[in-house]
């Protein structure tokens, strides 16, 4: 029985926009079946020291996998972009979180869904208002639009178009504006 998903993807090493399409890829090939995917977003890291920014997507898909089985496919195809888990928050090549697994609620000692940091994260919340605004928590009951208007989390999202798109120069547009905290540090580098 197909199940309805939605999975973060970020990745802030590389050619990022190259990397979150071969991940989207990679879990085709596994057996998750895309059925919608929000822009990409330039976001600003959170966590561990000075780093790129990242890029960020949702989506909405199906599969027939079960929580963990998901969780093992996830971690694969991961492993064969070349993640490694070295810091807590630090860059990454690739980045897969599930968010939602349906409405289920899955307490395990290597997997929590609904993600537990869901509604402190502006760059999981922004792309995933575009394909699922409407979409409620099943703990929190609260729509993922809700969440985000309630959010703490001030950091900077950007809608992101390729530099192709934009005749060799990056457009971004920032989403749901918080107090911009710019320094030498924070600027977005594109790749």
């Amino acid at each position: 029985m197909k199940r309805t998903i939605y999975l973060g993807l970020g990745s802030n090493l590389g050619d990022r926009a190259s990397n979150l399409e071969e991940a989207l890829a990679g879990l085709a090939a596994a057996g998750v079946e895309t059925i919608k995917r929000s822009s990409f977003y330039a976001t600003q890291p959170l966590g561990f020291g000075p780093q790129h920014w990242f890029l960020n997507c949702a989506v909405e898909a199906v599969t027939e996998m079960m929580p963990r089985q998901l969780l093992r496919a996830i971690q694969q195809v991961e492993r064969e972009m070349g993640r490694r888990r070295l810091v807590r928050n630090g860059p990454r090549i690739v980045d897969i979180d599930i968010l939602f697994y349906g409405a289920a609620v899955v307490s395990m000692s290597d997997l929590e869904i609904p993600h537990p940091r869901i509604a402190e994260r502006r760059f999981v919340l922004v792309p995933l208002r575009e394909i699922a605004q409407s979409l409620p928590h099943p703990t929190l009951r609260s729509t993922i639009a809700e969440l985000l208007a309630a959010t703490p989390d001030r950091s900077e999202v950007r809608r992101w178009h390729s530099p192709d798109a934009a005749r060799g120069w990056p457009t971004n547009e920032l989403v749901s504006a918080p107090e911009a905290r710019h320094s030498e540090g924070s600027r977005e580098h594109t790749g």
